[in-house]
């Protein structure tokens, strides 16, 4: 096949995932932005959306790219290539995988006992974030949010905020972790998508460690074929916009997504062309105080990110940040404040260090102390606390009525 011909064929491929896309995702959120515009009166199609219909459009676009450049064999398999599209382990909250990482799993692959029951402790380790940690401390962020955000003090307001920080980190990566797990019971590697990314010292460094198969998708797929950084900073700056912004609107029909990619773009140009140097002196020249220091200027620009991605309606965002800020002179704190933490300090307290590197170091110490030596022993205890998990997870799904679904609009 020429080029020409193999291009053509490229673009109609994507232009009809994209249309399709679109078409399901967006054409409401077009339709209301045409209204409120041109003070038009277009009802709105209310289509249900197809649930996982951005990672799997996503995943096949990706196959037909790195068809077109040659990274992939033609799959002639019908049954292997549906298998890929439809991966249900990772087809609904991900992560991304391309077609390249389970190529040659899809035509043979290999489940042993070892893989098999690594799945299933990978998978009781993500249903208990989800479950145990996720969920409820998603319960702390819903109780702040039964609240008007212009009247939260500012205590109250930074609590919501740093639990539906930690619920969305939770919840997503608990998913990645029951997706992997599953990969591993049928005889799949996926990737890794996250990193402990709580703990980066910049949002250069999050987004390295979060959602890892999204941001390398639009690396691979839209940043570096606009360019990178082969044309100059303004070119690049230009571009760095066009990627979050479409980041942005990936996760959701909704301007406050826009504005959560914008956001972080502006962010990261700032690490880029100043910030990003003055942090790493930070870290060389000041040790642990810098790494603090940086640590904590990150964590706090995610955490108010996540009140933009959280919140759908701008005013509410607005009013919210108000209170974060104090703005609205609601004082520090009031009774319910303290009531709430109260409440869910140990709750609060296991999810941050949760959600660091600090358990696993802990292990991995315990281990290479006390158990090398022992291996049986150090599998029979992981394995018995695994089972305890799980058991204690399961018993909260059957009482539980509380299990939101973060990714209906994904």
């Amino acid at each position: 096949m020429n080029n020409i011909k193999a291009k053509g064929i490229l673009v109609v491929n994507v232009a009809i995932n994209l249309g399709i896309l679109g078409f399901f995702k967006y054409v409401d959120f077009m339709i209301g932005n045409i209204n409120v515009t041109f003070g038009a009166h277009i009802p709105a199609m209310n289509l249900p959306l197809p649930i996982g219909i951005s990672f799997y459009t996503f995943q096949v676009m990706s196959y037909v790219i790195d068809l077109y450049k040659g990274k992939v064999k033609v799959q002639k398999d019908l049954i292997a290539f549906g298998t890929y599209v439809a991966l249900f382990p990772q087809l609904i909250a991900g992560p991304i995988v391309r077609f390249e990482t389970i190529e040659e799993q899809l035509k043979k692959r290999h489940v042993d006992p070892e893989m098999f029951a690594s799945g299933v402790r990978r998978f009781t380790i993500g249903m208990a974030k989800k479950v145990l940690l996720a969920n409820n401390i998603g319960l702390l962020w819903e109780s702040v949010m039964k609240m008007n955000p212009g009247d939260l003090p500012v205590a109250t307001a930074w609590i919501g905020a740093v639990a539906f920080t930690l619920q969305i980190y939770f919840d997503f990566s608990g998913y990645s972790d029951m997706a992997i797990g599953l990969g591993k019971m049928f005889g799949f590697t996926f990737l890794e998508n996250f990193n402990y990314p709580y703990i980066s010292k910049s949002i250069t460094e999050f987004w390295r460690r979060w959602h890892i198969s999204l941001s390398s998708w639009f690396k691979e797929y839209v940043y570096i074929p606009l360019g990178g950084n082969r044309h100059g900073i303004k070119r690049q700056i230009l571009n760095i916009f066009t990627v979050w912004a479409l980041t942005g609107l990936w996760h959701g029909a909704s301007w406050n997504f826009v504005i959560w990619g914008i956001y972080f773009a502006i962010l990261l140009i700032i690490e880029k062309l100043i910030l990003g140097r003055i942090l790493q002196k930070l870290q060389k020249n000041f040790g642990i105080l810098g790494n603090i220091v940086s640590g904590a200027y990150a964590m706090v620009l995610i955490t108010i990110s996540w009140v933009i991605f959280a919140i759908g309606d701008l005013n509410s965002v607005k009013e919210y940040m108000g209170s974060l800020m104090n703005l609205h002179n609601n004082g520090f704190a009031n009774s319910n404040t303290w009531y709430l933490l109260s409440s869910n300090l140990t709750l609060l307290i296991i999810c941050i260090i949760g959600s660091t590197d600090i358990p696993a170091k802990v292990w991995e110490k315990v281990y290479s102390v006390r158990l090398q030596n022992k291996p049986l022993v150090g599998s029979i205890i992981e394995d018995i606390g695994l089972l305890i998990l799980f058991a204690i997870s399961f018993a909260y799904i059957v009482a539980s009525t509380y299990n939101p679904f973060l990714y209906f609009r994904f």
